[in-house]
């Protein structure tokens, strides 16, 4: 019997027929002993059981920084019985922890003594990381059930936890907005110093930080280039920690605050550069649209934007934009982790018809810094 030409489905090509052969367990028992196809098979064999480990990976990793063991060990090394008497773990047990986390290239054992490798030493060092990894408990317990996630039947977490999604009604409780702000200004040092990197800041005069919080990034950028004048615009709730902030870092008489929501309130204008770090992935396209149509009506004629987050690759999908952060942004159900190319075609259809600058970020895994000038 033959179908009708419309329903017959359409031919594998050869691409197809290659994943396809792959697939099959015989060919790959034969591929296995094979000189040349055997390192392969055993390295994308091992790629494939890191993703299958990967959660009790992270679960290692968030134990060691519960128990605060990469601070224990950062100024000498500990035994495994030291280790787990403080920590109130088992000694047999603490050596399974112990172990995993070797075997992640966090630690080093010689004889019965434990220290830091460079990543751990990176883990108990870099600013923001242990607080990020700490927090992770409320995005896994988002993802207990993943289809339900990625079908949009869950309640999250996480939205709960980041106040400003929601407009400056969700930032109104102190004690949530102050553990929101400390994690993101722990979390900007990094992202900060990115942004300050990747552009040249001596063409500006006076930059405005909107959705700055407790002003880290522009406390790290007026300590980089003290000629600037800057303006933090974010919400009451914040105010007085940013206004701290500049105090303690000598920044006051070169500072402005401006209490605001950019969904309900102008943005100020004066700034020749504006400033959005980490700000826009955290709203649906048509709030971005609305705060970029703001910043091109508060900018001067040749006033430059600057967008600076982690993104997604677009057309080439990345670990850190495309596994990590879209679900991270998912999580918090209002915005969405977007590509360079999408970000480009919301600063066009917000007036921005100059080219934008997307330079190959230093660390994508941090952020990704892009800039545009108003031309008229």
């Amino acid at each position: 019997m033959t179908a009708r030409a419309g329903l017959l489905p359409p031919r594998p090509g050869l691409r197809q027929r290659l994943i396809r052969l792959i697939a099959d367990p015989a060919f790959q028992a034969r591929a296995a002993r094979i000189p040349l196809l055997r390192r392969i098979v055993r390295s994308e064999g091992e790629a494939m059981f890191d993703l299958v480990a990967g959660f009790c990976h992270s679960q290692v990793l968030l134990a060691l920084v519960r128990l605060d063991i990469p601070a224990q060990l950062l100024d000498a090394p500990a035994d495994t019985a030291t280790l787990a008497t403080r920590s109130h773990i088992h000694p047999d047990r603490m050596t399974v922890l112990l172990n995993a986390a070797a075997s992640l290239g966090l630690l080093r054992r010689s004889r019965d003594l434990w220290s830091l490798t460079a990543r751990g030493a990176a883990l108990a060092g870099v600013p923001g990381l242990q607080g990020m990894i700490a927090h992770h408990d409320v995005l896994y317990r988002d993802l207990t059930d993943p289809v339900a996630f990625f079908r949009g039947e869950v309640e999250t977490e996480l939205a709960a936890f980041w106040p400003y999604v929601f407009g400056a009604g969700g930032a109104t409780d102190r004690a949530v907005t102050a553990t929101y702000s400390a994690l993101m200004a722990d979390s900007q040092r990094l992202v900060a110093a990115d942004t300050i990197a990747a552009l040249d800041w001596r063409q500006s005069q006076h930059v405005m930080d909107v959705g700055g919080g407790t002003g880290a990034f522009l406390t790290a950028l007026g300590a980089a280039h003290p000629h600037l004048r800057l303006t933090l615009f974010d919400l009451p709730a914040v105010a007085p920690a940013a206004a701290h902030r500049f105090a303690q870092s000598g920044l006051a008489d070169r500072t402005t605050i401006r209490a605001g929501s950019f969904r309900d309130d102008p943005l100020p204008t004066g700034a020749d550069t504006i400033a959005l770090v980490r700000v826009l992935y955290d709203h649906a396209d048509d709030t971005v649209l609305i705060l970029l149509r703001a910043a091109h009506a508060a900018l001067p004629p040749g006033g430059r934007l600057v967008i600076s987050e982690p993104m997604t690759g677009g057309a080439s999908p990345t670990r850190a934009g495309d596994a990590y952060f879209a679900l991270y942004c998912m999580a918090m159900r209002t915005g969405h982790a977007r590509s360079a190319a999408q970000i480009k075609a919301l600063l066009t259809a917000a007036g921005f018809t100059d080219p934008v600058t997307a330079p190959t970020p230093a660390r994508a895994y941090v952020t990704s810094v892009l800039w545009t000038v108003r031309s008229s």
